[in-house]
């Protein structure tokens, strides 16, 4: 079996860690770490993270690339994957990596990511994510969306082998947004990037707190920006953080 190493950065996520970790410890087949990297959080992140019994890492340096590349260097299994404090996987995560990964040719994937609250499901939200897995690298890298890029982002729980990863450098630790599709565009030259068939759940704490319209006007200037090359200290102006 792949050991695979789950990796979670965090930052004051007190209300929703808890529940990804009693996810993630029901796995079947098991996980063969967890790791959660914090930065810092002011809540009750860490005890939660402790209480459940998976290793928690203390990162100096605020950044989910840095957070997440810090994790990656602790990191003892084959496989990474790399979740967001608000995202719940499937039961089977393992066994669905370990098969996309069973061909050679695909250096990595990430999931279709269900946006969902207390209250609603983000359909519109969540299909427009999906569409921009494929329309994204078609606009901005054709050559490559035809070698088999796909651009993933992080509540897709992306997963790569891990000597794939540092043969691409990791995460780009001077980005404050963006990294993953950044990380997409290099995991690409070691082969095809697939979007895997089935539903990871993430918050729409976002949206809930933005609203529909506005939550798509800033993904769709922030990605289009990005595409043309703004600097990601200018886009992370327009995405706060929202707990």
């Amino acid at each position: 079996m792949t050991r695979i190493s789950i990796i979670i950065p965090t930052l004051n996520e007190a209300s929703c860690i808890g529940r990804t970790l009693r996810q993630l410890s029901i796995l079947d087949p098991p996980a063969w770490e967890v790791l959660v990297v914090d930065a810092g959080s002011e809540d009750g992140t860490v005890a939660i993270a402790q209480a459940a019994g998976v290793q928690v890492l203390f990162c100096t340096e605020r950044g989910r690339a840095i957070q997440m590349n810090q994790g990656a260097k602790a990191a003892s299994g084959e496989v990474l994957c790399f979740i967001h404090a608000d995202t719940w996987v499937p039961d089977d995560l393992v066994e669905i990596i370990e098969q996309t990964l069973a061909d050679p040719g695909v250096a990595g994937g990430g999931f279709v990511s269900l946006m969902a609250g207390s209250s609603k499901t983000r359909w519109w939200m969540s299909l427009h994510n999906f569409l921009k897995t494929y329309y994204a690298p078609l606009l901005f890298r054709p050559h490559l969306f035809f070698q088999g890029l796909r651009l993933l982002f992080g509540d897709q729980a992306i997963f790569c082998r891990r000597t794939d990863f540092w043969q691409c450098g990791g995460f780009d630790r001077t980005l404050v947004i963006m990294e993953e599709a950044d990380f997409c565009l290099k995991l690409a030259r070691q082969g095809r990037i697939r979007q895997v068939n089935r539903i990871v759940q993430s918050s729409d704490r976002r949206v809930a707190r933005w609203g529909f319209w506005k939550a798509t006007a800033i993904y769709l200037y922030i990605g289009f920006l990005w595409g043309f090359g703004i600097s990601p200290t200018y886009l992370k102006r327009l995405y706060r953080d929202i707990r």
